[in-house]
């Protein structure tokens, strides 16, 4: 294929998952439990606030944890490229 051509198609990919990231998001949000939304709706303050502290607990340390795997894998994402490196250790296991 030509340029143009991989060009083209990257442009269709792009529009493609854009258009399913658009129609799936209206069905993730229809995924609520009537139990979990009927117990909010009729709670008090006290129970909506520990409910909050409770999502930011869940949410914050997985949250964290992925990007510190992140940030580890983009620093050493060259290590196996290092030509020096990976002839020093051609022979050793």
């Amino acid at each position: 294929m030509s340029y143009l051509g991989n060009k083209l198609v990257r442009q269709i990919r792009v529009i493609l998952l854009g258009y399913v990231v658009l129609a799936t998001n209206a069905a993730a949000h229809a995924q609520s439990c009537a139990l979990c939304y009927t117990q909010a709706a009729g709670a008090g303050h006290r129970f909506l606030q520990g409910l909050r502290t409770g999502i930011l607990v869940l949410i914050i340390p997985p949250m964290f944890m992925s990007v510190g795997i992140t940030l580890l894998a983009y620093k050493k994402r060259n290590r196996t490229n290092n030509k020096t490196e990976s002839d020093r250790t051609s022979s050793d296991w």
